[in-house]
């Protein structure tokens, strides 16, 4: 490839992923400019074997057709393409995070059965921004400012990279204008409906207030960096606590309460994690902080039920992890020793008493 103005940056993003050894690359394109630039210029690097595949999520009169055009795209560039099509119900709620995870699914069963260990999007340092900026006003910690990462595993043998994630928006409309590319407007992208189009409308305010683009990358960076280090530590220490046992995992509460706070909030979350469980953090620090530290600290007993598991502090001292009891129907008495748990953490309070799987980005 002979890059020239604005395809450098591009060729430089995807030089890493299409010069590794690869059985098969799968490039995911709807049609907008990102994903465009992202189709040409892998195309125009002339290495790997490309398929592509559009998400057709069937949210919206047109999508079909736009997966069509994006087909014919593919083809003029001689790469194969698939739509593939969202179907069954949609939910009523809550359709943008169910729409990411479909995407991510289909594009994962569609990875695999043409033999390819690479899936690349064509997400920005605009989406990395808007990203950190949602987490931001969610509360989240280092893990959720850390944003989406360049390269993560989307399942087993297969990873899910993002070769544009340093790189403006602007430089991908660049390519293609430069080299006279068209590429579809994605209406939802203005529908104040969705928090990212009213998070677009509002970002020129916090621009004027220094709250840039960059900035917001540049906490996702100092955030991943923080978080790589804490997850390093929390693996060591869940290493050194765990013990044996058959029944679930156990763990030394003295290891535990001599970590500090930070840690010891990762290691049981990665506990609950390994077991299948997934929790929101603010849930997770209740338990670790207000309830689980305090207890291996006086040497009392404590049980908590949490993501489907049940954490206690047992008689010795330790932290065990075990699948929880089946819920008691209504009515029943509550069983000696969950009496006194706060009703957020046994789900009295609330719709339900254990955790969804939260998004991935």
């Amino acid at each position: 490839m002979n890059p020239d103005g604005s395809g450098d940056a591009l060729a430089q993003g995807l030089a890493p992923f299409l010069t590794a050894a690869s059985p098969g690359i799968v490039l995911a394109v709807s049609g907008g400019p990102d994903s465009t630039a992202l189709m040409h210029a892998a195309a125009a690097f002339g290495r790997g074997r490309l398929h592509v595949a559009t998400v057709d999520h069937d949210l919206r009169p047109g999508s079909a057709d736009e997966a069509a055009r994006v087909a014919t795209a593919a083809g003029a560039l001689r790469l194969s393409h698939a739509t593939l099509l969202w179907e069954g119900a949609k939910p009523a709620t809550g359709i943008a995070a169910a729409a990411r995870a479909a995407r991510y699914r289909l594009l994962a069963d569609h990875a695999r059965a043409v033999g390819a260990d690479l899936v690349l999007t064509g997400h920005t340092a605009d989406d990395q921004a808007e990203t950190v900026l949602l987490r931001l006003l969610a509360g989240s910690g280092a893990a959720g400012l850390a944003g989406m990462s360049p390269v993560r595993d989307l399942a087993p043998g297969l990873r899910l990279g993002r070769p544009f994630l340093s790189l403006p928006k602007s430089a991908l409309v660049a390519y293609c204008e430069d080299r006279g590319i068209a590429y579809e407007s994605d209406p939802s992208n203005a529908d104040d409906r969705f928090a990212r189009a009213r998070l677009r409308r509002a970002m020129p305010v916090l621009v004027q207030e220094g709250l840039t683009p960059e900035r917001l990358c540049r906490l996702a960076a100092r955030s991943r960096r923080d978080e790589i280090a804490l997850a390093g530590l929390a693996h060591d220490a869940l290493t050194r606590a765990s013990r044996p046992d058959r029944s679930g995992i156990v763990l030394d509460g003295g290891v535990i309460a001599a970590l500090p706070e930070a840690v010891a909030l990762r290691v049981i979350g990665r506990a609950l994690a390994g077991r299948g469980g997934s929790v929101r953090l603010d849930r997770l620090e209740r338990l670790v902080f207000e309830a689980l530290l305090p207890a291996l600290r006086k040497g009392a007993p404590m049980r908590r039920t949490l993501a489907g598991h049940l954490v206690a502090v047992t008689e010795r001292g330790d932290v065990a992890v075990t699948l929880a009891p089946p819920r008691r129907p209504a009515g029943r008495p509550c069983p000696v020793g969950l009496a006194a748990a706060p009703p957020d953490l046994l789900g009295k309070g609330e719709a339900a008493a254990y955790i969804v799987p939260a998004c991935q980005d």
